[in-house]
Protein backbone atom coordinates (compact mmCIF):
# COMPACT_ATOMS: atom_id res chain seq x y z
CA UNK A 1 0.00 0.00 0.00
CA UNK A 2 1.13 3.62 -1.13
CA UNK A 3 -0.42 6.64 0.69
CA UNK A 4 0.25 10.10 -0.13
CA UNK A 5 0.27 12.31 3.26
CA UNK A 6 -2.59 14.80 3.05
CA UNK A 7 -2.55 17.75 5.56
CA UNK A 8 -4.88 20.61 4.40
CA UNK A 9 -5.08 23.93 5.46
CA UNK A 10 -8.16 23.71 7.61
CA UNK A 11 -9.27 27.14 9.26
CA UNK A 12 -11.79 26.21 12.50
CA UNK A 13 -15.08 28.01 11.36
CA UNK A 14 -16.81 30.78 13.13
CA UNK A 15 -18.62 28.15 15.86
CA UNK A 16 -15.73 26.68 16.88
CA UNK A 17 -14.09 30.31 18.10
CA UNK A 18 -17.43 30.89 19.74
CA UNK A 19 -17.09 27.50 21.36
CA UNK A 20 -13.44 28.33 22.80
CA UNK A 21 -15.01 31.47 24.11
CA UNK A 22 -17.30 29.56 25.93
CA UNK A 23 -14.95 26.24 27.49
CA UNK A 24 -12.55 28.95 28.87
CA UNK A 25 -15.61 30.55 31.01
CA UNK A 26 -16.20 27.37 31.99
CA UNK A 27 -12.50 26.45 33.18
CA UNK A 28 -11.88 29.78 34.78
CA UNK A 29 -15.03 29.25 36.90
CA UNK A 30 -13.08 25.50 37.88
CA UNK A 31 -10.48 27.04 38.64
CA UNK A 32 -11.78 30.10 40.71
CA UNK A 33 -13.59 27.47 42.41
CA UNK A 34 -10.50 25.37 43.39
CA UNK A 35 -11.66 22.40 41.41
CA UNK A 36 -7.82 21.99 40.09
CA UNK A 37 -5.07 24.42 39.92
CA UNK A 38 -3.76 24.93 35.81
CA UNK A 39 -0.19 25.61 37.17
CA UNK A 40 0.24 21.93 38.79
CA UNK A 41 -0.41 19.42 36.42
CA UNK A 42 -1.41 16.21 36.99
CA UNK A 43 -1.98 16.84 40.88
CA UNK A 44 -4.94 16.44 42.42
CA UNK A 45 -7.59 14.24 41.28
CA UNK A 46 -7.19 13.96 37.54
CA UNK A 47 -10.15 11.74 37.45
CA UNK A 48 -12.49 13.81 38.71
CA UNK A 49 -15.63 12.24 38.29
CA UNK A 50 -18.00 15.52 39.46
CA UNK A 51 -15.89 17.77 37.02
CA UNK A 52 -16.81 14.94 34.63
CA UNK A 53 -20.17 15.27 34.92
CA UNK A 54 -20.44 18.67 34.55
CA UNK A 55 -18.50 18.67 31.22
CA UNK A 56 -21.13 15.90 30.57
CA UNK A 57 -23.88 18.50 31.40
CA UNK A 58 -22.44 20.78 29.19
CA UNK A 59 -22.93 18.62 26.08
CA UNK A 60 -18.69 18.41 25.39
CA UNK A 61 -18.50 14.54 26.14
CA UNK A 62 -19.63 12.42 22.99
CA UNK A 63 -19.84 16.16 20.74
CA UNK A 64 -19.48 14.20 17.21
CA UNK A 65 -21.90 11.38 18.37
CA UNK A 66 -25.46 10.85 17.26
CA UNK A 67 -28.30 11.85 19.70
CA UNK A 68 -29.87 8.97 19.92
CA UNK A 69 -27.21 7.79 21.90
CA UNK A 70 -26.42 10.73 24.53
CA UNK A 71 -24.42 12.55 21.73
CA UNK A 72 -24.53 16.25 19.92
CA UNK A 73 -24.11 15.91 16.05
CA UNK A 74 -21.32 18.69 16.07
CA UNK A 75 -18.30 18.28 14.43
CA UNK A 76 -14.07 16.91 14.75
CA UNK A 77 -13.30 20.57 14.44
CA UNK A 78 -15.30 21.38 17.37
CA UNK A 79 -14.56 18.46 19.49
CA UNK A 80 -10.72 19.82 18.72
CA UNK A 81 -11.32 23.15 20.44
CA UNK A 82 -12.43 21.62 23.29
CA UNK A 83 -9.62 19.21 24.00
CA UNK A 84 -6.58 21.67 22.88
CA UNK A 85 -8.54 24.05 25.87
CA UNK A 86 -8.89 21.88 28.26
CA UNK A 87 -5.43 20.08 27.57
CA UNK A 88 -3.96 24.01 27.85
CA UNK A 89 -5.95 24.45 31.07
CA UNK A 90 -4.33 21.11 32.49
CA UNK A 91 -7.92 20.16 33.52
CA UNK A 92 -8.72 16.73 35.40
CA UNK A 93 -9.95 14.84 32.17
CA UNK A 94 -8.61 11.47 32.67
CA UNK A 95 -12.10 10.01 34.07
CA UNK A 96 -13.93 10.21 30.34
CA UNK A 97 -11.11 11.24 27.95
CA UNK A 98 -10.37 7.70 26.62
CA UNK A 99 -14.00 7.09 26.40
CA UNK A 100 -14.87 10.58 24.68
CA UNK A 101 -11.87 10.17 22.15
CA UNK A 102 -11.70 6.44 20.65
CA UNK A 103 -13.64 3.40 23.05
CA UNK A 104 -16.85 5.12 21.90
CA UNK A 105 -16.16 5.51 18.45
CA UNK A 106 -15.14 1.60 18.49
CA UNK A 107 -18.86 0.87 20.70
CA UNK A 108 -20.74 3.01 17.95
CA UNK A 109 -18.91 1.03 15.17
CA UNK A 110 -19.28 -2.45 16.28
CA UNK A 111 -21.00 -2.67 19.23
CA UNK A 112 -24.67 -4.20 20.05
CA UNK A 113 -27.68 -1.57 19.52
CA UNK A 114 -28.75 -2.74 23.51
CA UNK A 115 -25.24 -2.15 24.30
CA UNK A 116 -25.02 1.18 22.46
CA UNK A 117 -28.21 2.47 24.00
CA UNK A 118 -26.48 1.41 27.76
CA UNK A 119 -23.18 2.34 27.56
CA UNK A 120 -22.78 5.72 25.51
CA UNK A 121 -24.81 7.87 27.48
CA UNK A 122 -23.13 7.48 30.36
CA UNK A 123 -20.43 7.90 29.11
CA UNK A 124 -21.60 11.41 27.55
CA UNK A 125 -22.66 12.55 31.23
CA UNK A 126 -19.28 11.70 32.31
CA UNK A 127 -19.71 8.66 34.52
CA UNK A 128 -18.21 6.11 33.25
CA UNK A 129 -14.42 5.38 32.85
CA UNK A 130 -12.89 3.00 29.19
CA UNK A 131 -9.04 1.93 28.80
CA UNK A 132 -7.41 0.39 26.14
CA UNK A 133 -6.39 -3.29 26.42
CA UNK A 134 -3.55 -3.57 23.71
CA UNK A 135 0.37 -3.48 24.96
CA UNK A 136 1.36 -7.28 26.56
CA UNK A 137 4.43 -7.69 28.27
CA UNK A 138 7.67 -8.87 25.43
CA UNK A 139 5.42 -6.99 22.48
CA UNK A 140 4.76 -3.52 23.46
CA UNK A 141 3.66 -1.70 20.63
CA UNK A 142 3.51 -4.79 17.97
CA UNK A 143 0.14 -5.55 18.51
CA UNK A 144 0.12 -8.08 16.39
CA UNK A 145 2.56 -10.50 18.46
CA UNK A 146 -0.47 -10.21 21.09
CA UNK A 147 -0.65 -13.48 22.51
CA UNK A 148 -3.24 -13.15 25.60
CA UNK A 149 -5.62 -15.41 24.36
CA UNK A 150 -10.04 -15.85 24.08
CA UNK A 151 -10.78 -19.73 24.04
CA UNK A 152 -14.26 -19.86 22.49
CA UNK A 153 -16.80 -21.28 26.00
CA UNK A 154 -20.31 -22.14 25.96
CA UNK A 155 -22.29 -18.77 25.47
CA UNK A 156 -18.97 -16.48 25.26
CA UNK A 157 -14.97 -17.07 25.47
CA UNK A 158 -12.53 -17.54 28.16
CA UNK A 159 -9.76 -15.15 28.30
CA UNK A 160 -6.28 -15.67 29.91
CA UNK A 161 -3.16 -13.57 29.74
CA UNK A 162 -1.82 -10.29 30.49
CA UNK A 163 -1.96 -6.45 29.13
CA UNK A 164 0.26 -4.23 30.38
CA UNK A 165 1.15 -0.10 30.55
CA UNK A 166 -3.08 0.28 30.59
CA UNK A 167 -3.32 3.55 31.40
CA UNK A 168 -5.66 4.19 34.56
CA UNK A 169 -7.31 0.63 34.64
CA UNK A 170 -7.69 0.98 38.43
CA UNK A 171 -10.19 3.57 37.75
CA UNK A 172 -12.21 2.58 34.72
CA UNK A 173 -15.04 0.28 34.47
CA UNK A 174 -14.60 -1.24 31.13
CA UNK A 175 -11.74 -1.84 28.60
CA UNK A 176 -11.83 -2.58 24.68
CA UNK A 177 -9.30 -5.07 24.44
CA UNK A 178 -7.60 -6.67 21.69
CA UNK A 179 -7.19 -10.95 22.29
CA UNK A 180 -5.68 -13.47 19.79
CA UNK A 181 -8.68 -15.83 19.02
CA UNK A 182 -6.69 -17.68 16.30
CA UNK A 183 -3.16 -18.18 15.38
CA UNK A 184 -1.22 -15.74 12.97
CA UNK A 185 -0.56 -17.26 9.53
CA UNK A 186 2.78 -17.13 7.51
CA UNK A 187 0.61 -14.85 4.70
CA UNK A 188 -0.75 -12.80 6.94
CA UNK A 189 0.40 -11.75 10.57
CA UNK A 190 -2.58 -9.77 11.23
CA UNK A 191 -4.74 -12.35 11.38
CA UNK A 192 -6.20 -14.00 14.62
CA UNK A 193 -6.65 -10.72 16.76
CA UNK A 194 -10.32 -9.74 17.84
CA UNK A 195 -11.86 -7.11 19.96
CA UNK A 196 -13.76 -7.06 23.26
CA UNK A 197 -15.84 -5.14 25.54
CA UNK A 198 -14.58 -6.41 28.99
CA UNK A 199 -16.37 -5.53 32.48
CA UNK A 200 -13.17 -4.37 34.34
CA UNK A 201 -15.21 -5.90 37.43
CA UNK A 202 -15.62 -9.03 36.35
CA UNK A 203 -14.21 -11.92 38.61
CA UNK A 204 -10.60 -13.30 37.32
CA UNK A 205 -9.36 -10.01 36.75
CA UNK A 206 -6.43 -8.26 38.71
CA UNK A 207 -5.12 -5.30 38.60
CA UNK A 208 -1.39 -4.10 39.05
CA UNK A 209 0.26 -0.53 39.91
CA UNK A 210 3.29 0.71 37.94
CA UNK A 211 4.65 3.45 39.47
CA UNK A 212 6.28 6.34 37.24
CA UNK A 213 9.68 8.40 38.61
CA UNK A 214 7.07 11.10 39.60
CA UNK A 215 5.63 8.63 42.21
CA UNK A 216 2.18 8.53 40.47
CA UNK A 217 0.06 5.89 39.32
CA UNK A 218 -1.53 5.87 36.10
CA UNK A 219 0.14 2.45 34.43
CA UNK A 220 -1.16 -1.14 35.20
CA UNK A 221 -0.55 -4.10 34.79
CA UNK A 222 -3.63 -6.47 33.85
CA UNK A 223 -4.10 -10.15 34.20
CA UNK A 224 -6.68 -11.93 33.07
CA UNK A 225 -7.55 -15.66 34.96
CA UNK A 226 -10.02 -17.44 32.59
CA UNK A 227 -12.17 -14.49 32.67
CA UNK A 228 -15.61 -14.92 31.18
CA UNK A 229 -17.01 -12.73 28.20
CA UNK A 230 -20.25 -13.40 26.95
CA UNK A 231 -20.53 -13.21 23.42
CA UNK A 232 -22.39 -9.96 22.71
CA UNK A 233 -19.23 -8.41 24.06
CA UNK A 234 -17.05 -9.43 20.37
CA UNK A 235 -16.51 -6.01 18.80
CA UNK A 236 -16.87 -6.32 14.78
CA UNK A 237 -14.83 -9.36 13.19
CA UNK A 238 -13.83 -12.38 14.87
CA UNK A 239 -9.95 -12.41 13.99
CA UNK A 240 -10.39 -9.72 11.78
CA UNK A 241 -9.72 -6.62 14.87
CA UNK A 242 -6.42 -5.81 13.15
CA UNK A 243 -8.13 -2.81 10.90
CA UNK A 244 -10.91 -1.89 13.46
CA UNK A 245 -7.53 -1.36 15.85
CA UNK A 246 -5.48 0.76 13.44
CA UNK A 247 -8.50 2.73 12.73
CA UNK A 248 -9.14 3.56 16.21
CA UNK A 249 -5.46 4.49 16.58
CA UNK A 250 -6.43 7.25 14.54
CA UNK A 251 -8.33 9.15 16.71
CA UNK A 252 -5.97 7.90 19.95
CA UNK A 253 -2.56 9.85 18.02
CA UNK A 254 -3.09 12.81 16.05
CA UNK A 255 -5.42 15.05 18.49
CA UNK A 256 -3.56 17.98 20.14
CA UNK A 257 -3.02 15.42 23.42
CA UNK A 258 -0.13 14.10 21.10
CA UNK A 259 1.83 17.79 21.85
CA UNK A 260 0.14 19.47 24.30
CA UNK A 261 1.47 17.62 27.85
CA UNK A 262 4.72 19.24 28.71
CA UNK A 263 3.43 22.79 27.13
CA UNK A 264 2.85 24.41 30.42
CA UNK A 265 6.67 24.94 30.80
CA UNK A 266 6.79 26.86 27.46
CA UNK A 267 3.63 29.34 28.68
CA UNK A 268 5.76 29.82 31.71
CA UNK A 269 8.71 30.26 30.11
CA UNK A 270 7.10 33.22 27.99
CA UNK A 271 5.67 34.78 31.40
CA UNK A 272 9.22 34.64 32.91
CA UNK A 273 11.20 36.46 30.10
CA UNK A 274 8.33 39.25 30.27
CA UNK A 275 7.42 41.41 27.13
CA UNK A 276 11.04 42.12 25.84
CA UNK A 277 12.87 39.24 26.29
CA UNK A 278 17.07 39.31 24.97
CA UNK A 279 18.12 38.11 21.55
CA UNK A 280 19.25 34.47 22.72
CA UNK A 281 15.43 33.82 24.05
CA UNK A 282 13.55 35.86 21.54
CA UNK A 283 15.03 33.34 19.39
CA UNK A 284 14.94 30.00 21.30
CA UNK A 285 11.10 31.10 22.12
CA UNK A 286 10.08 31.93 18.22
CA UNK A 287 11.46 28.57 17.27
CA UNK A 288 9.61 26.67 20.16
CA UNK A 289 6.30 28.39 19.24
CA UNK A 290 6.49 27.85 15.62
CA UNK A 291 7.15 24.39 16.17
CA UNK A 292 3.79 24.31 17.89
CA UNK A 293 2.25 26.26 15.60
CA UNK A 294 3.22 23.43 12.92
CA UNK A 295 2.53 20.90 14.92
CA UNK A 296 -0.92 22.43 15.39
CA UNK A 297 -2.15 23.01 12.31
CA UNK A 298 -1.17 19.11 11.38
CA UNK A 299 -3.28 18.24 14.07
CA UNK A 300 -6.82 19.97 13.11
CA UNK A 301 -6.21 18.93 9.20
CA UNK A 302 -6.67 15.22 11.28
CA UNK A 303 -9.45 16.53 12.85
CA UNK A 304 -11.11 17.80 9.61
CA UNK A 305 -9.88 14.65 7.96
CA UNK A 306 -11.86 12.35 10.60
CA UNK A 307 -15.16 15.13 10.39
CA UNK A 308 -15.09 13.98 6.82
CA UNK A 309 -15.03 10.17 7.52
CA UNK A 310 -11.60 9.25 6.01
CA UNK A 311 -9.42 7.13 8.56
CA UNK A 312 -5.93 8.96 8.57
CA UNK A 313 -4.06 6.32 10.11
CA UNK A 314 -0.61 7.65 8.04
CA UNK A 315 -1.30 11.10 9.49
CA UNK A 316 -2.88 10.40 12.43
CA UNK A 317 1.08 8.28 12.98
CA UNK A 318 3.14 11.30 12.04
CA UNK A 319 1.51 13.94 14.34
CA UNK A 320 1.89 11.44 17.29
CA UNK A 321 5.81 10.85 16.17
CA UNK A 322 6.47 14.46 15.57
CA UNK A 323 4.50 15.70 18.56
CA UNK A 324 5.63 12.96 21.48
CA UNK A 325 9.24 13.83 20.23
CA UNK A 326 8.82 17.90 20.79
CA UNK A 327 6.69 17.78 23.97
CA UNK A 328 9.31 15.18 25.37
CA UNK A 329 12.54 17.69 24.23
CA UNK A 330 10.77 20.88 25.11
CA UNK A 331 11.49 20.82 29.09
CA UNK A 332 15.63 20.32 28.24
CA UNK A 333 14.62 23.09 25.85
CA UNK A 334 12.92 25.57 28.64
CA UNK A 335 15.60 24.83 31.38
CA UNK A 336 18.02 26.01 28.66
CA UNK A 337 16.33 28.84 27.93
CA UNK A 338 15.53 29.99 31.22
CA UNK A 339 19.47 29.31 32.55
CA UNK A 340 20.28 33.13 32.70
CA UNK A 341 16.66 34.65 34.04
CA UNK A 342 16.85 36.88 37.23
CA UNK A 343 16.35 34.59 40.61
CA UNK A 344 13.30 37.20 41.41
CA UNK A 345 11.55 36.83 38.07
CA UNK A 346 8.12 36.22 39.62
CA UNK A 347 7.06 32.96 38.82
CA UNK A 348 10.78 31.55 38.86
CA UNK A 349 9.35 28.91 41.72
CA UNK A 350 6.48 28.06 39.50
CA UNK A 351 8.49 27.49 36.42
CA UNK A 352 11.23 25.45 38.36
CA UNK A 353 8.66 23.08 40.06
CA UNK A 354 6.98 22.55 36.37
CA UNK A 355 10.46 21.70 34.91
CA UNK A 356 11.22 19.09 37.26
CA UNK A 357 8.04 17.61 37.07
CA UNK A 358 8.12 17.70 33.15
CA UNK A 359 11.93 16.04 33.01
CA UNK A 360 10.36 12.91 35.10
CA UNK A 361 7.20 12.40 32.54
CA UNK A 362 9.33 13.08 29.47
CA UNK A 363 11.06 9.74 29.00
CA UNK A 364 6.99 8.02 28.53
CA UNK A 365 5.64 10.15 26.20
CA UNK A 366 7.09 8.30 22.81
CA UNK A 367 5.92 5.19 24.51
CA UNK A 368 1.93 5.89 25.33
CA UNK A 369 0.00 5.46 22.43
CA UNK A 370 3.19 3.57 20.59
CA UNK A 371 6.54 3.46 20.56
CA UNK A 372 8.34 6.21 18.24
CA UNK A 373 9.64 2.99 16.54
CA UNK A 374 6.58 1.53 15.15
CA UNK A 375 5.15 4.55 14.18
CA UNK A 376 7.86 5.29 11.92
CA UNK A 377 6.87 1.53 10.37
CA UNK A 378 3.45 2.65 9.99
CA UNK A 379 4.66 5.56 8.10
CA UNK A 380 7.40 4.10 6.08
CA UNK A 381 4.92 1.38 5.01
CA UNK A 382 1.67 3.81 4.12
CA UNK A 383 4.51 5.39 2.08
CA UNK A 384 5.53 2.28 0.50
CA UNK A 385 8.86 2.48 1.58
CA UNK A 386 8.87 -0.97 3.30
Amino acid sequence: MTAQLEFDPIRLPPECEALRREVRAFLAEEIAAGTFDPDRPMHGDMHNTEFSKRVGAKGWIGLTWPKKYGGHERTFLERYVVTEEFRIANAPVRQYFVADRQSGPILLKYAPEHIKMDILPRICRGEVCFVIGMSEPNSGSDLFAAKTKATKADGGWRINGNKIWTSNAHIADYMIGLFRTSPSTKENRRHGLTQFLVDLKTDGITINPIYQMTGQHDFNEVVFDNVFIPDDCVLGEIDGAWKQATSELAYERSGPERFLETFYVLTALIRALGSEPDLRSAEGLGRLVAQAHALRRMSVSVAGMLQAGKEPVVEGSLVKDLGTIWEQKLPARVRELAAFLEPDVGNRATLDEQLAFAMTIAPKLTIQGGTTEVLRGIIARGLGLR
